[in-house]
Protein backbone atom coordinates (compact mmCIF):
# COMPACT_ATOMS: atom_id res chain seq x y z
CA UNK A 1 0.00 0.00 0.00
CA UNK A 2 1.01 3.06 -1.11
CA UNK A 3 2.11 5.69 2.13
CA UNK A 4 2.50 9.32 1.95
CA UNK A 5 4.05 11.19 4.71
CA UNK A 6 5.34 14.89 4.81
CA UNK A 7 8.57 15.11 2.92
CA UNK A 8 8.60 11.51 1.58
CA UNK A 9 6.79 9.09 -0.61
CA UNK A 10 6.66 5.09 0.52
CA UNK A 11 5.92 2.95 -2.13
CA UNK A 12 6.85 -0.27 0.06
CA UNK A 13 6.76 -0.79 3.79
CA UNK A 14 10.22 0.76 5.14
CA UNK A 15 11.53 2.41 2.03
CA UNK A 16 11.33 6.13 1.79
CA UNK A 17 12.66 8.51 -0.38
CA UNK A 18 12.75 11.84 0.01
CA UNK A 19 10.84 14.68 -1.76
CA UNK A 20 12.61 17.30 -2.70
CA UNK A 21 11.31 20.09 0.01
CA UNK A 22 11.39 23.09 -2.82
CA UNK A 23 11.39 21.61 -6.75
CA UNK A 24 12.38 25.30 -7.46
CA UNK A 25 16.04 24.05 -7.37
CA UNK A 26 15.25 21.63 -9.75
CA UNK A 27 13.55 23.47 -11.98
CA UNK A 28 15.97 26.24 -12.18
CA UNK A 29 18.74 23.46 -12.96
CA UNK A 30 16.74 22.51 -15.63
CA UNK A 31 16.52 25.98 -17.10
CA UNK A 32 20.01 26.16 -17.18
CA UNK A 33 20.67 23.20 -18.47
CA UNK A 34 17.75 21.86 -20.34
CA UNK A 35 15.47 25.03 -21.54
CA UNK A 36 12.28 24.19 -23.05
CA UNK A 37 9.49 26.77 -23.47
CA UNK A 38 6.57 24.41 -22.99
CA UNK A 39 5.15 24.67 -19.43
CA UNK A 40 4.10 20.86 -19.63
CA UNK A 41 7.32 20.11 -18.52
CA UNK A 42 8.95 20.10 -14.90
CA UNK A 43 8.93 23.97 -14.45
CA UNK A 44 7.97 26.83 -17.19
CA UNK A 45 11.56 26.73 -18.67
CA UNK A 46 11.23 29.77 -20.47
CA UNK A 47 14.77 30.50 -22.06
CA UNK A 48 15.73 33.75 -20.78
CA UNK A 49 18.30 36.02 -22.79
CA UNK A 50 20.69 38.55 -21.29
CA UNK A 51 21.33 41.41 -23.64
CA UNK A 52 25.23 41.11 -24.22
CA UNK A 53 27.17 44.58 -24.04
CA UNK A 54 29.20 44.99 -26.47
CA UNK A 55 32.77 47.17 -26.11
CA UNK A 56 32.57 49.79 -27.80
CA UNK A 57 34.97 50.07 -30.78
CA UNK A 58 36.48 53.45 -29.44
CA UNK A 59 37.31 54.92 -25.78
CA UNK A 60 36.13 58.78 -26.02
CA UNK A 61 39.80 59.19 -25.69
CA UNK A 62 40.44 57.14 -29.08
CA UNK A 63 37.46 58.60 -30.70
CA UNK A 64 39.08 62.15 -30.48
CA UNK A 65 42.29 61.16 -31.82
CA UNK A 66 40.60 59.39 -34.63
CA UNK A 67 38.82 62.94 -35.33
CA UNK A 68 41.83 64.97 -35.03
CA UNK A 69 44.65 63.13 -36.84
CA UNK A 70 45.22 64.10 -40.60
CA UNK A 71 45.45 60.01 -40.94
CA UNK A 72 41.89 59.60 -40.54
CA UNK A 73 41.41 61.79 -44.13
CA UNK A 74 43.85 59.70 -45.53
CA UNK A 75 42.32 57.05 -45.03
CA UNK A 76 38.90 58.10 -46.35
CA UNK A 77 40.84 59.24 -49.55
CA UNK A 78 42.70 56.10 -50.65
CA UNK A 79 39.72 53.39 -49.37
CA UNK A 80 37.70 54.61 -52.83
CA UNK A 81 40.92 55.39 -54.68
CA UNK A 82 41.61 51.52 -54.30
CA UNK A 83 37.77 50.18 -54.64
CA UNK A 84 37.88 51.88 -57.87
CA UNK A 85 41.10 50.77 -59.56
CA UNK A 86 39.91 47.41 -58.05
CA UNK A 87 36.40 47.40 -60.01
CA UNK A 88 38.54 48.51 -63.05
CA UNK A 89 41.18 46.11 -62.54
CA UNK A 90 38.64 43.04 -61.85
CA UNK A 91 36.85 44.03 -65.34
CA UNK A 92 40.06 43.72 -67.18
CA UNK A 93 41.35 40.56 -65.93
CA UNK A 94 37.92 38.84 -65.78
CA UNK A 95 37.92 40.30 -70.28
CA UNK A 96 41.18 38.67 -70.96
CA UNK A 97 40.28 35.48 -69.04
CA UNK A 98 37.10 34.79 -70.88
CA UNK A 99 38.72 35.96 -74.07
CA UNK A 100 42.40 35.77 -73.83
CA UNK A 101 42.88 39.50 -74.88
CA UNK A 102 44.15 42.63 -73.14
CA UNK A 103 46.99 40.51 -70.48
CA UNK A 104 49.25 43.59 -70.32
CA UNK A 105 46.60 46.24 -69.35
CA UNK A 106 45.26 44.08 -67.21
CA UNK A 107 48.83 43.26 -65.43
CA UNK A 108 49.20 46.73 -64.89
CA UNK A 109 45.78 47.26 -63.35
CA UNK A 110 47.05 44.29 -60.79
CA UNK A 111 50.24 46.07 -59.76
CA UNK A 112 48.37 49.65 -59.82
CA UNK A 113 46.30 48.08 -57.44
CA UNK A 114 48.64 46.29 -55.31
CA UNK A 115 50.82 49.58 -54.80
CA UNK A 116 47.63 50.99 -53.59
CA UNK A 117 46.84 48.08 -51.22
CA UNK A 118 50.67 48.46 -50.08
CA UNK A 119 49.87 52.75 -49.53
CA UNK A 120 46.69 51.95 -47.57
CA UNK A 121 47.93 49.50 -45.24
CA UNK A 122 51.01 51.38 -44.69
CA UNK A 123 49.10 54.79 -43.77
CA UNK A 124 46.58 52.85 -42.12
CA UNK A 125 49.53 51.36 -39.62
CA UNK A 126 50.12 54.84 -39.16
CA UNK A 127 46.51 55.49 -38.35
CA UNK A 128 46.32 52.70 -36.02
CA UNK A 129 49.30 54.02 -33.71
CA UNK A 130 47.76 57.34 -33.62
CA UNK A 131 44.64 56.13 -32.54
CA UNK A 132 45.08 52.74 -30.96
CA UNK A 133 49.06 53.09 -29.93
CA UNK A 134 50.10 50.39 -31.81
CA UNK A 135 50.76 49.87 -35.02
CA UNK A 136 48.70 46.59 -36.14
CA UNK A 137 46.39 44.27 -34.19
CA UNK A 138 44.60 46.93 -31.86
CA UNK A 139 41.65 44.68 -30.12
CA UNK A 140 38.93 46.78 -32.24
CA UNK A 141 39.99 45.85 -35.68
CA UNK A 142 41.96 42.80 -34.78
CA UNK A 143 40.45 40.05 -37.20
CA UNK A 144 40.27 42.82 -39.89
CA UNK A 145 44.02 43.57 -39.48
CA UNK A 146 44.67 39.34 -39.41
CA UNK A 147 42.64 39.15 -42.35
CA UNK A 148 44.53 42.22 -44.26
CA UNK A 149 47.98 40.14 -43.74
CA UNK A 150 45.96 37.31 -45.75
CA UNK A 151 44.92 40.08 -48.47
CA UNK A 152 48.45 40.94 -48.36
CA UNK A 153 49.76 37.97 -48.76
CA UNK A 154 48.05 36.94 -52.15
CA UNK A 155 48.86 40.74 -53.74
CA UNK A 156 52.71 40.08 -53.03
CA UNK A 157 52.42 36.35 -54.20
CA UNK A 158 51.48 38.15 -57.43
CA UNK A 159 53.83 40.50 -57.66
CA UNK A 160 56.57 37.60 -57.53
CA UNK A 161 55.46 35.54 -59.64
CA UNK A 162 55.15 38.59 -62.09
CA UNK A 163 58.24 39.86 -61.19
CA UNK A 164 60.33 36.22 -61.39
CA UNK A 165 58.15 35.58 -64.57
CA UNK A 166 56.66 32.10 -62.94
CA UNK A 167 53.90 30.33 -64.46
CA UNK A 168 52.09 31.77 -67.50
CA UNK A 169 50.06 35.36 -67.76
CA UNK A 170 46.52 33.18 -66.96
CA UNK A 171 47.79 31.45 -63.90
CA UNK A 172 49.21 34.56 -62.76
CA UNK A 173 45.96 36.59 -63.19
CA UNK A 174 43.79 33.67 -61.95
CA UNK A 175 45.70 33.87 -58.36
CA UNK A 176 45.24 37.97 -58.68
CA UNK A 177 41.25 36.92 -58.77
CA UNK A 178 41.99 35.12 -55.65
CA UNK A 179 43.50 38.07 -53.85
CA UNK A 180 40.40 40.35 -54.82
CA UNK A 181 38.16 38.13 -53.59
CA UNK A 182 39.91 38.18 -50.07
CA UNK A 183 40.00 42.00 -50.78
CA UNK A 184 36.29 42.05 -50.54
CA UNK A 185 35.78 40.25 -47.76
CA UNK A 186 38.33 42.38 -45.94
CA UNK A 187 36.65 45.65 -47.33
CA UNK A 188 33.36 44.42 -46.07
CA UNK A 189 34.92 44.03 -42.38
CA UNK A 190 36.36 47.30 -42.61
CA UNK A 191 32.42 48.57 -44.14
CA UNK A 192 30.62 46.90 -41.11
CA UNK A 193 33.30 48.37 -38.67
CA UNK A 194 32.85 51.98 -40.25
CA UNK A 195 28.73 51.22 -39.72
CA UNK A 196 28.96 50.29 -36.31
CA UNK A 197 31.22 53.40 -35.38
CA UNK A 198 28.74 55.91 -36.56
CA UNK A 199 26.13 53.62 -34.87
CA UNK A 200 28.16 54.27 -31.45
CA UNK A 201 28.32 57.96 -32.42
CA UNK A 202 27.65 60.39 -29.58
CA UNK A 203 24.02 61.78 -30.73
CA UNK A 204 24.36 65.34 -30.02
CA UNK A 205 22.93 67.42 -27.82
CA UNK A 206 19.57 69.40 -27.68
CA UNK A 207 20.12 72.52 -28.81
CA UNK A 208 19.85 75.64 -26.76
CA UNK A 209 17.68 78.14 -26.74
CA UNK A 210 19.70 81.75 -26.90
Amino acid sequence: MRQAHAGTVSDAPGVHVRKPADSGLLDGWLDRFAACPFPAHAGDHAIVRTPVQRAPLYTPEERRRRDDTVWTLVQGVLAPVQFLAFGISLFLVVRYLMTGEGAEVATLSVVIKTLLLYTIMVTGAVWEKVVFGRYLFAPAFFWEDVFSMLVLALHTAYLAMLLLNLGTPREQLILALAAYATYVVNAAQFVWKLRMARLEAPSPGPAVAA
